[in-house]
């Protein structure tokens, strides 16, 4: 993704700031539904209907196994606890950290969250309008005070506004989107 690889700083500098830092990690099937290449005739950005549910395509990513869908180069994991892989069922995409798109199946990072009695997530990463908000709104859902620190994220902007519509509907659902050094430091004040 353009641009992708500038929240890579953004992101070793903040996960010196929490004692606990996870991880999610696209891990796709090459026969994944998602994918625009596997739908003859239809290109990324088509939309379809995939076992009952609006799946934009995309181009070919995070196939599991392949350097593609390694973190990228220079992001220290080393501070990784865990990493929670999601998009592994070729039948359904998952933008969020913690379910698939239908909400079938959890990924186990909101169960190991609660195990370590964590109040407060903060996210940053790829993409904003999608991975992102949903990971937010999912982690509003079950509970947990979120955070989205917009210094590290970028998006996709598909069309036009979508980043912003995105960003309104986190805040909408009482996301506190911020930059990271303010959000960590309102977070420490409270």
């Amino acid at each position: 993704m353009p641009a992708g690889d500038e929240v890579i700083p953004v992101a070793n500098r903040l996960q010196t700031q929490f004692d606990l830092v996870v991880a999610t990690q696209d891990w796709h099937p090459p026969n994944h539904g998602s994918f625009a290449a596997n739908h003859p005739g239809k290109r990324p950005g088509d939309i379809i209907e995939l076992n009952g549910l609006h799946q934009i395509l995309w181009p070919v990513h995070c196939v599991r196994d392949t350097p593609g869908a390694g973190f990228g180069p220079g992001l220290d994991t080393s501070r990784f606890a865990r990493v929670f892989r999601k998009g592994t069922d070729p039948g359904i995409d998952s933008y969020s950290g913690f379910f698939d798109n239908g909400h079938l199946k959890a990924t186990g990072l909101g169960d190991f969250l609660k195990a370590q009695k964590v109040t407060d997530v903060f996210i940053a990463g790829l993409t904003t309008d999608h991975c992102v908000r949903f990971s937010a709104l999912d982690a509003v859902a079950l509970g947990f005070r979120t955070h989205v620190l917009l210094d590290g994220c970028r998006g996709v902007n598909l069309n036009q506004g979508d980043v912003a519509q995105a960003i309104a509907e986190m805040k909408n659902a009482g996301v506190v989107v911020c930059k990271g050094a303010i959000c960590r430091r309102n977070f420490r004040s409270s």
